[in-house]
């Protein structure tokens, strides 16, 4: 895929070459290594419960922010951005799981959770512009 100029989180432009350079795949990276750390912390017997379920939901949100890159339509685009957001949530109950069971505190749940809704923030800021630039592509037609 060739270059891009895509609106970053400041408001303004920045060259995109690959999906790694989304300021939205960027933050929820970030998320998905936080998480992969929390995991580290659970219980040995959650290794392949609640913590497969954490990983599974945080590499859900970057695959599909790069595989939506990787599409030809901003439609498509914006489908695997909300799969995307709809993962985070996802993540968010499986924290939810992980305080309720007592395997993390309550600090640990809001900062994680906070963290999420961040991410879900830039996500449905970055389903904003491939929206408007979908729309502003039709007018230019």
């Amino acid at each position: 895929m060739g270059k891009k100029d895509i609106l970053d989180a400041n408001g303004g432009f920045q060259r995109v070459l690959t999906f790694e350079d989304l300021d939205v795949w960027k933050v929820c990276r970030a998320l998905r290594v936080a998480v992969a750390d929390l995991v580290d912390t659970l219980p040995r017997e959650e290794k392949y419960r609640l913590a497969d379920q954490l990983l599974r939901a945080s590499r859900s949100v970057t695959a599909n922010l790069a595989e939506g890159y990787g599409r030809f339509h901003y439609a498509e685009n914006v489908q695997f951005a909300r799969q995307a957001r709809g993962s985070l949530y996802e993540l968010i109950d499986h924290l939810s799981v992980a305080y309720d069971e007592k395997f993390i505190s309550s600090e640990t749940f809001q900062g994680k959770q906070e963290e999420a809704l961040r991410a879900v923030t830039v996500v449905n800021g970055f389903i904003r512009y491939l929206t408007k630039a979908k729309a502003n592509l039709a007018i230019n037609e």
